[in-house]
């Protein structure tokens, strides 16, 4: 093995600096492996290198994995840096391929898309660039979206918001309309809604994912000073539908989201006897990634099926 005292930083190469930046950032040797497509032992020999050339643990084992030193937390915002300059040299100097590329994309939306959307976006996805990894994230309360789009940690997020956050570039996907959904035989289901019968039925809602943050429906309820009967919570949207067959529940969500399953369980769709206003679909991204063709593509591709699926098909 070599003498420490012969070892420097000038000793480091990028792979090893991205063994170190998924080290730090998932505090485990395994999930670190999985993250990177090594084997453990791989990783393994590659902190043992990082630690003879800094001189530090950088990374000791704690009750939940591997915690980060003094010194492998101070690191972690430069090597996160000096990745981001390494992609921007390398992406340079090659013209993106997406039927050749091995790139890991990160996407992130609410579980409110339906499980149609997400099965057309990766079919597109794979079609297009069949050696590419895509992953899905979801978001939860304390997921700090922007933060990971501004590491490299997200490509895209996908989502509502009645103000989208000015610091992120954003694109418009598509605008839809609330509607009710229950079971059939519903007592409400063969009758047109008034606001009494709408207002005092036991309401279904998702569980917010941003803290703090008032839907459309929400937000018009309070202006108009009304309040809707909640009855129950769901932090899986997808799981809705399959409830409210079993229940008389009522969920109010997007016309996409309901049809979807209205044409595949014992559902029914109803108008909504309040005028509640456009849900305005949208797709953001950081201005790191902005001129990356591998992004743009991912962009491109997002924006092809949400459209298509909004105007009632998928092109060939």
């Amino acid at each position: 093995m070599q003498n420490r005292s012969t070892l420097s930083w000038e000793s480091i190469d990028v792979h090893l600096l991205r063994v170190l930046h998924s080290l730090l950032t998932e505090g485990s040797v395994s999930r670190a492996a999985l993250k990177l497509n090594l084997s453990q032992p791989a990783v393994s020999t590659a902190l043992r290198r990082l630690r003879e050339i800094s001189g530090d643990q950088l990374l000791v084992r704690s009750r939940n994995g591997m915690t980060p030193t003094e010194r492998g937390a101070a690191l972690l915002q430069p090597v996160r840096v000096a990745l981001q300059q390494i992609e921007m040299i390398s992406s340079q100097k090659t013209t993106f391929d997406p039927s050749t590329s091995r790139r890991l994309f990160n996407i992130a939306c609410p579980d409110y898309f339906h499980s149609g959307f997400i099965a057309e976006v990766m079919s597109r996805l794979l079609c297009q660039a069949p050696n590419a990894q895509f992953s899905f994230h979801s978001m939860g309360q304390d997921f700090d979206y922007q933060q990971a789009l501004e590491n490299g940690d997200l490509d895209v997020v996908l989502g509502n918001w009645p103000q989208p956050p000015e610091n992120l570039r954003l694109s418009t996907l598509f605008d839809d309309t609330m509607v009710c959904l229950m079971r059939k035989g519903h007592p409400l289901a063969d009758k047109e809604l008034t606001v009494e019968d709408y207002l005092l039925a036991e309401h279904l809602l998702p569980t917010p994912y941003s803290v703090g943050r008032r839907g459309v429906i929400d937000t018009y309820l309070a202006k108009e000073r009304l309040r809707r009967n909640v009855a129950a919570y769901l932090p899986y949207q997808n799981i809705v539908p399959f409830v409210l067959v079993k229940s008389n529940l009522v969920f109010t969500g997007p016309r996409n989201f309901a049809e979807h399953y209205a044409e595949t369980l014992p559902l029914v769709v109803k108008p909504i006897p309040l005028d509640f206003p456009v849900v305005r679909y949208y797709m953001l991204w950081h201005d790191r990634t902005q001129y990356s063709d591998e992004c743009r593509w991912l962009r491109e591709q997002i924006t092809t099926v949400t459209r298509a699926l909004a105007s009632g098909g998928m092109e060939e």
